[in-house]
Protein backbone atom coordinates (compact mmCIF):
# COMPACT_ATOMS: atom_id res chain seq x y z
CA UNK A 1 0.00 0.00 0.00
CA UNK A 2 1.05 3.78 -0.41
CA UNK A 3 -0.75 6.17 1.26
CA UNK A 4 -4.22 6.07 1.67
CA UNK A 5 -5.08 7.12 -1.97
CA UNK A 6 -2.86 4.61 -3.94
CA UNK A 7 -2.18 1.71 -4.40
CA UNK A 8 0.43 -0.59 -4.95
CA UNK A 9 0.17 -3.42 -7.83
CA UNK A 10 2.83 -6.13 -9.33
CA UNK A 11 2.89 -7.78 -12.80
CA UNK A 12 4.20 -11.00 -13.66
CA UNK A 13 5.32 -11.14 -16.94
CA UNK A 14 6.78 -13.62 -19.59
CA UNK A 15 10.44 -12.28 -20.57
CA UNK A 16 10.68 -13.77 -24.10
CA UNK A 17 10.79 -10.12 -26.17
CA UNK A 18 10.46 -6.88 -24.05
CA UNK A 19 9.81 -7.54 -20.58
CA UNK A 20 13.02 -8.06 -17.98
CA UNK A 21 10.52 -9.57 -14.86
CA UNK A 22 8.84 -8.57 -12.37
CA UNK A 23 7.08 -4.99 -12.88
CA UNK A 24 5.34 -2.55 -10.49
CA UNK A 25 2.40 -0.27 -10.79
CA UNK A 26 0.16 2.43 -8.55
CA UNK A 27 -3.52 2.56 -8.77
CA UNK A 28 -3.97 6.12 -8.17
CA UNK A 29 -7.70 6.05 -6.45
CA UNK A 30 -8.81 9.78 -6.78
CA UNK A 31 -7.36 10.12 -10.03
CA UNK A 32 -8.92 6.73 -11.04
CA UNK A 33 -5.62 6.15 -13.17
CA UNK A 34 -2.79 3.18 -13.33
CA UNK A 35 0.58 4.92 -12.78
CA UNK A 36 4.35 4.45 -13.13
CA UNK A 37 4.33 1.43 -14.57
CA UNK A 38 8.31 0.45 -13.71
CA UNK A 39 10.46 -2.76 -13.82
CA UNK A 40 10.92 -3.92 -9.53
CA UNK A 41 13.18 -7.02 -9.88
CA UNK A 42 14.47 -8.35 -13.01
CA UNK A 43 13.81 -11.89 -13.15
CA UNK A 44 13.68 -14.76 -15.78
CA UNK A 45 9.68 -15.69 -16.92
CA UNK A 46 8.54 -14.75 -13.85
CA UNK A 47 4.89 -15.57 -14.84
CA UNK A 48 2.98 -15.66 -11.35
CA UNK A 49 3.20 -13.77 -8.46
CA UNK A 50 1.64 -14.06 -5.01
CA UNK A 51 2.05 -11.72 -2.11
CA UNK A 52 1.80 -12.94 1.95
CA UNK A 53 -0.92 -11.66 4.20
CA UNK A 54 0.96 -8.87 5.85
CA UNK A 55 2.63 -7.53 2.54
CA UNK A 56 6.06 -8.11 4.06
CA UNK A 57 7.45 -11.40 1.30
CA UNK A 58 6.34 -12.05 -2.73
CA UNK A 59 7.15 -15.09 -4.71
CA UNK A 60 7.33 -15.51 -7.66
CA UNK A 61 7.94 -18.43 -10.26
CA UNK A 62 11.38 -18.33 -12.28
CA UNK A 63 13.56 -19.90 -14.64
CA UNK A 64 17.29 -20.06 -14.17
CA UNK A 65 19.12 -21.71 -17.44
CA UNK A 66 17.44 -24.81 -17.54
CA UNK A 67 15.94 -25.21 -14.32
CA UNK A 68 12.64 -23.90 -12.76
CA UNK A 69 11.56 -22.56 -9.43
CA UNK A 70 10.40 -19.81 -6.91
CA UNK A 71 12.43 -16.70 -5.49
CA UNK A 72 11.60 -14.97 -2.55
CA UNK A 73 11.87 -11.36 -2.03
CA UNK A 74 11.36 -9.62 1.11
CA UNK A 75 9.15 -6.60 0.07
CA UNK A 76 8.84 -2.83 1.24
CA UNK A 77 5.77 -1.81 1.64
CA UNK A 78 6.29 2.09 1.65
CA UNK A 79 8.16 1.96 -1.64
CA UNK A 80 7.14 -1.35 -3.09
CA UNK A 81 10.66 -2.06 -3.62
CA UNK A 82 11.40 -5.94 -4.00
CA UNK A 83 15.01 -7.33 -2.30
CA UNK A 84 16.02 -10.85 -3.42
CA UNK A 85 15.92 -12.97 -0.81
CA UNK A 86 16.66 -16.62 -2.23
CA UNK A 87 16.02 -18.83 -5.57
CA UNK A 88 14.91 -22.26 -5.23
CA UNK A 89 15.37 -24.57 -9.01
CA UNK A 90 15.52 -27.93 -10.08
CA UNK A 91 16.03 -28.78 -13.85
CA UNK A 92 12.97 -28.56 -16.07
CA UNK A 93 9.97 -25.12 -17.14
CA UNK A 94 9.30 -22.91 -14.61
CA UNK A 95 6.09 -23.24 -12.51
CA UNK A 96 2.85 -21.41 -13.66
CA UNK A 97 1.17 -21.08 -10.36
CA UNK A 98 2.41 -20.06 -6.54
CA UNK A 99 0.42 -19.42 -3.38
CA UNK A 100 1.58 -18.92 0.49
CA UNK A 101 0.22 -19.59 3.64
CA UNK A 102 -0.78 -16.93 5.92
CA UNK A 103 1.65 -17.95 8.59
CA UNK A 104 4.21 -17.64 5.82
CA UNK A 105 5.60 -21.57 6.45
CA UNK A 106 4.33 -23.13 3.56
CA UNK A 107 4.42 -22.44 -0.16
CA UNK A 108 3.62 -24.51 -2.56
CA UNK A 109 3.33 -24.44 -6.78
CA UNK A 110 2.27 -25.79 -9.64
CA UNK A 111 4.40 -26.80 -13.18
CA UNK A 112 2.50 -27.28 -15.96
CA UNK A 113 5.09 -28.64 -18.21
CA UNK A 114 7.09 -31.54 -15.67
CA UNK A 115 3.93 -32.79 -13.56
CA UNK A 116 4.65 -31.56 -10.77
CA UNK A 117 3.58 -30.21 -7.58
CA UNK A 118 5.73 -28.48 -5.29
CA UNK A 119 6.12 -27.75 -1.61
CA UNK A 120 8.89 -25.39 -0.19
CA UNK A 121 8.89 -24.91 3.47
CA UNK A 122 10.00 -21.50 4.50
CA UNK A 123 12.76 -20.19 6.86
CA UNK A 124 12.38 -17.84 9.80
CA UNK A 125 12.80 -14.45 7.02
CA UNK A 126 10.69 -16.01 4.38
CA UNK A 127 13.48 -17.67 2.11
CA UNK A 128 12.55 -20.93 0.52
CA UNK A 129 13.94 -24.67 1.75
CA UNK A 130 14.16 -26.89 -1.03
CA UNK A 131 11.63 -28.47 -2.33
CA UNK A 132 9.43 -31.43 -1.66
CA UNK A 133 7.47 -32.45 -5.38
CA UNK A 134 4.50 -35.10 -5.71
CA UNK A 135 4.09 -35.79 -9.55
CA UNK A 136 0.80 -36.61 -11.47
CA UNK A 137 -0.61 -38.75 -13.67
CA UNK A 138 -3.23 -39.09 -16.56
CA UNK A 139 -4.20 -37.55 -19.54
CA UNK A 140 -7.69 -36.82 -20.87
CA UNK A 141 -9.14 -36.77 -24.48
CA UNK A 142 -8.30 -33.04 -25.54
CA UNK A 143 -5.10 -33.05 -27.92
CA UNK A 144 -3.77 -30.77 -25.00
CA UNK A 145 -4.36 -33.75 -22.44
CA UNK A 146 -1.79 -35.89 -23.32
CA UNK A 147 0.17 -35.44 -19.91
CA UNK A 148 -0.98 -33.82 -16.74
CA UNK A 149 -0.72 -29.92 -16.87
CA UNK A 150 -0.67 -28.43 -13.77
CA UNK A 151 -2.11 -24.90 -13.40
CA UNK A 152 -3.04 -24.31 -9.99
CA UNK A 153 -1.90 -24.57 -6.59
CA UNK A 154 -3.45 -23.30 -3.29
CA UNK A 155 -5.27 -23.77 -0.16
CA UNK A 156 -8.82 -24.54 1.03
CA UNK A 157 -10.16 -21.57 3.25
CA UNK A 158 -9.31 -23.26 6.48
CA UNK A 159 -5.80 -24.16 5.06
CA UNK A 160 -6.35 -27.38 6.12
CA UNK A 161 -5.36 -28.84 2.70
CA UNK A 162 -3.71 -27.93 -0.82
CA UNK A 163 -5.71 -28.12 -3.76
CA UNK A 164 -4.16 -28.76 -6.96
CA UNK A 165 -5.87 -28.35 -10.73
CA UNK A 166 -4.42 -30.33 -13.38
CA UNK A 167 -5.81 -29.62 -16.36
CA UNK A 168 -4.31 -32.53 -18.44
CA UNK A 169 -5.96 -34.81 -16.29
CA UNK A 170 -8.88 -32.99 -16.07
CA UNK A 171 -8.59 -33.52 -11.94
CA UNK A 172 -8.92 -31.64 -8.29
CA UNK A 173 -6.64 -33.44 -6.16
CA UNK A 174 -6.82 -32.53 -2.55
CA UNK A 175 -3.38 -33.17 -0.61
CA UNK A 176 -2.92 -32.47 3.35
CA UNK A 177 0.55 -31.06 3.95
CA UNK A 178 2.40 -33.16 6.36
CA UNK A 179 6.10 -31.10 7.27
CA UNK A 180 6.24 -30.05 3.92
CA UNK A 181 5.52 -33.21 1.84
CA UNK A 182 1.89 -33.33 0.10
CA UNK A 183 0.28 -36.39 0.99
CA UNK A 184 -3.23 -37.25 -1.35
CA UNK A 185 -6.52 -36.59 0.02
CA UNK A 186 -8.77 -37.06 -2.40
CA UNK A 187 -9.68 -36.66 -6.23
CA UNK A 188 -12.33 -34.84 -8.24
CA UNK A 189 -13.12 -35.68 -11.66
CA UNK A 190 -14.23 -32.38 -14.25
CA UNK A 191 -15.95 -33.77 -17.22
CA UNK A 192 -13.62 -35.14 -19.64
CA UNK A 193 -11.78 -32.39 -22.18
CA UNK A 194 -12.85 -29.34 -19.84
CA UNK A 195 -9.32 -28.60 -18.58
CA UNK A 196 -9.86 -27.02 -15.19
CA UNK A 197 -7.56 -24.64 -14.81
CA UNK A 198 -7.99 -22.26 -11.52
CA UNK A 199 -10.04 -22.57 -8.70
CA UNK A 200 -11.28 -19.89 -6.16
CA UNK A 201 -13.49 -20.66 -2.79
CA UNK A 202 -16.54 -18.81 -1.90
CA UNK A 203 -15.91 -16.72 1.32
CA UNK A 204 -18.36 -18.97 3.12
CA UNK A 205 -15.92 -21.74 2.64
CA UNK A 206 -18.88 -24.71 1.48
CA UNK A 207 -18.47 -23.57 -2.32
CA UNK A 208 -15.86 -23.41 -4.81
CA UNK A 209 -15.95 -21.89 -8.74
CA UNK A 210 -13.52 -23.61 -11.15
CA UNK A 211 -12.25 -22.29 -14.75
CA UNK A 212 -12.03 -24.54 -17.23
CA UNK A 213 -9.27 -23.59 -20.17
CA UNK A 214 -10.83 -25.84 -22.85
CA UNK A 215 -14.49 -26.14 -22.40
CA UNK A 216 -14.81 -22.44 -21.37
CA UNK A 217 -16.84 -23.18 -18.77
CA UNK A 218 -17.28 -22.00 -14.86
CA UNK A 219 -17.64 -25.33 -12.69
CA UNK A 220 -19.74 -24.44 -9.55
CA UNK A 221 -18.23 -27.55 -6.74
CA UNK A 222 -19.41 -27.84 -3.32
CA UNK A 223 -16.76 -28.39 -0.87
CA UNK A 224 -16.55 -30.57 2.46
CA UNK A 225 -14.60 -30.34 5.46
CA UNK A 226 -12.69 -33.75 4.45
CA UNK A 227 -11.40 -32.25 1.36
CA UNK A 228 -13.81 -33.69 -1.41
CA UNK A 229 -15.80 -32.20 -4.43
CA UNK A 230 -19.20 -32.38 -5.86
CA UNK A 231 -20.23 -31.17 -9.18
CA UNK A 232 -23.43 -28.35 -9.02
CA UNK A 233 -23.30 -26.56 -12.13
CA UNK A 234 -21.70 -25.95 -15.45
CA UNK A 235 -22.01 -22.38 -17.30
CA UNK A 236 -20.41 -21.26 -20.39
CA UNK A 237 -18.69 -18.22 -20.34
CA UNK A 238 -18.21 -17.60 -23.97
CA UNK A 239 -21.60 -16.39 -26.36
CA UNK A 240 -22.93 -19.79 -28.09
CA UNK A 241 -22.39 -18.21 -31.59
CA UNK A 242 -18.82 -17.58 -31.01
CA UNK A 243 -17.33 -20.35 -32.97
CA UNK A 244 -13.37 -18.47 -32.74
CA UNK A 245 -10.24 -19.89 -30.66
CA UNK A 246 -10.90 -19.22 -27.18
CA UNK A 247 -9.47 -20.48 -23.93
CA UNK A 248 -10.65 -19.65 -20.22
CA UNK A 249 -8.06 -17.92 -17.85
CA UNK A 250 -8.97 -16.84 -14.67
CA UNK A 251 -11.27 -16.78 -12.34
CA UNK A 252 -12.08 -14.30 -9.38
CA UNK A 253 -14.79 -13.81 -6.50
CA UNK A 254 -15.32 -10.83 -5.06
CA UNK A 255 -15.23 -10.90 -1.09
CA UNK A 256 -18.80 -10.26 -0.46
CA UNK A 257 -19.48 -13.34 -2.37
CA UNK A 258 -21.81 -12.31 -4.86
CA UNK A 259 -20.46 -12.16 -8.13
CA UNK A 260 -17.74 -14.37 -9.85
CA UNK A 261 -15.16 -13.09 -13.20
CA UNK A 262 -13.70 -15.22 -15.77
CA UNK A 263 -11.40 -14.17 -18.26
CA UNK A 264 -11.49 -15.41 -21.94
CA UNK A 265 -8.71 -15.36 -23.92
CA UNK A 266 -10.02 -14.98 -27.96
CA UNK A 267 -13.37 -13.86 -27.17
CA UNK A 268 -10.70 -11.20 -24.79
CA UNK A 269 -13.52 -10.50 -21.90
CA UNK A 270 -14.28 -11.08 -18.55
CA UNK A 271 -17.58 -12.85 -18.06
CA UNK A 272 -19.48 -11.46 -15.16
CA UNK A 273 -21.50 -14.16 -13.01
CA UNK A 274 -23.68 -13.12 -10.45
CA UNK A 275 -23.98 -15.66 -7.46
CA UNK A 276 -27.39 -16.65 -6.19
CA UNK A 277 -28.66 -17.85 -2.87
CA UNK A 278 -28.01 -21.33 -3.85
CA UNK A 279 -24.60 -20.58 -4.74
CA UNK A 280 -24.72 -20.91 -8.47
CA UNK A 281 -24.40 -18.99 -10.88
CA UNK A 282 -26.23 -16.62 -13.53
CA UNK A 283 -24.79 -15.04 -15.99
CA UNK A 284 -24.87 -10.82 -15.97
CA UNK A 285 -22.77 -9.42 -19.07
CA UNK A 286 -19.25 -9.26 -21.20
CA UNK A 287 -16.76 -7.36 -20.95
CA UNK A 288 -14.49 -6.82 -23.98
CA UNK A 289 -10.99 -6.35 -22.47
CA UNK A 290 -9.91 -3.97 -24.87
CA UNK A 291 -6.94 -5.85 -25.82
CA UNK A 292 -5.73 -8.94 -27.21
CA UNK A 293 -5.95 -12.26 -24.63
CA UNK A 294 -6.02 -11.40 -21.33
CA UNK A 295 -4.18 -13.76 -19.48
CA UNK A 296 -5.35 -12.54 -15.57
CA UNK A 297 -7.09 -9.63 -13.82
CA UNK A 298 -7.38 -8.65 -10.45
CA UNK A 299 -9.66 -7.01 -7.87
CA UNK A 300 -7.99 -3.96 -6.14
CA UNK A 301 -8.00 -4.04 -2.37
CA UNK A 302 -11.19 -1.51 -1.99
CA UNK A 303 -13.08 -3.75 -4.89
CA UNK A 304 -13.90 -0.56 -6.78
CA UNK A 305 -11.68 -1.39 -9.62
CA UNK A 306 -10.49 -4.13 -11.58
CA UNK A 307 -7.45 -4.49 -13.60
CA UNK A 308 -6.82 -6.79 -16.68
CA UNK A 309 -3.23 -8.17 -18.34
CA UNK A 310 -3.65 -8.19 -21.87
CA UNK A 311 -0.84 -10.53 -22.48
CA UNK A 312 -0.12 -10.47 -26.40
CA UNK A 313 -1.13 -6.54 -26.93
CA UNK A 314 1.29 -5.40 -23.73
CA UNK A 315 -1.50 -3.74 -21.61
CA UNK A 316 -3.06 -3.26 -18.39
CA UNK A 317 -6.73 -2.47 -18.69
CA UNK A 318 -8.46 -0.02 -15.62
CA UNK A 319 -12.66 -0.81 -14.55
CA UNK A 320 -14.41 0.34 -12.29
CA UNK A 321 -16.57 -2.07 -10.95
CA UNK A 322 -20.54 -1.45 -9.60
CA UNK A 323 -21.10 -3.00 -6.21
CA UNK A 324 -24.45 -3.73 -7.08
CA UNK A 325 -24.96 -5.53 -10.55
CA UNK A 326 -20.92 -6.43 -10.53
CA UNK A 327 -20.62 -4.81 -14.42
CA UNK A 328 -17.69 -2.76 -15.29
CA UNK A 329 -17.28 0.20 -17.10
CA UNK A 330 -13.49 1.00 -18.77
CA UNK A 331 -11.47 3.94 -17.10
CA UNK A 332 -8.38 3.70 -18.90
CA UNK A 333 -6.82 0.83 -21.54
CA UNK A 334 -3.28 0.77 -23.31
CA UNK A 335 -1.08 1.19 -20.11
CA UNK A 336 1.70 -0.36 -21.59
CA UNK A 337 3.47 -3.43 -19.58
CA UNK A 338 5.42 -6.01 -21.49
CA UNK A 339 4.34 -9.27 -21.58
CA UNK A 340 1.39 -9.09 -18.71
CA UNK A 341 0.53 -12.26 -17.25
CA UNK A 342 -0.23 -12.35 -13.54
CA UNK A 343 -1.84 -9.08 -11.46
CA UNK A 344 -1.76 -9.20 -7.68
CA UNK A 345 -2.05 -5.83 -5.12
CA UNK A 346 -0.97 -5.28 -2.04
CA UNK A 347 -3.37 -6.33 0.02
CA UNK A 348 -5.45 -3.56 2.59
Amino acid sequence: MMGKSRYIGYVGTYTKKESKGVYRFELDLDEKKLRNVELAAELDNPTYLTVNQDNSLLYAVSKEGEEGGLTSFRLDQQTGDLHQLNSQASPGSAPCHVSVRSDDKLVVSANYHTKQAEAYLTNEDGSLQPAKPVIHEGSGPHERQEKPHLHYAGFTPDEKYVIVVDLGSDTITTYQPNDGQLEQVSIWNAKPGSGPRHIVFHPNGEYAYVMTELSNEVIVLQYKENGTFEDVQYISTIPEDFTENNQGSAIHISSDGKFVYAGNRGHDSIAIFKVLEDYTVQFVDWTKTEGDWPRDFVLDPTEQFVIASNQNSNTLVLFERNHQDGTLSLLQKDVYTPEPVCVKFLTK
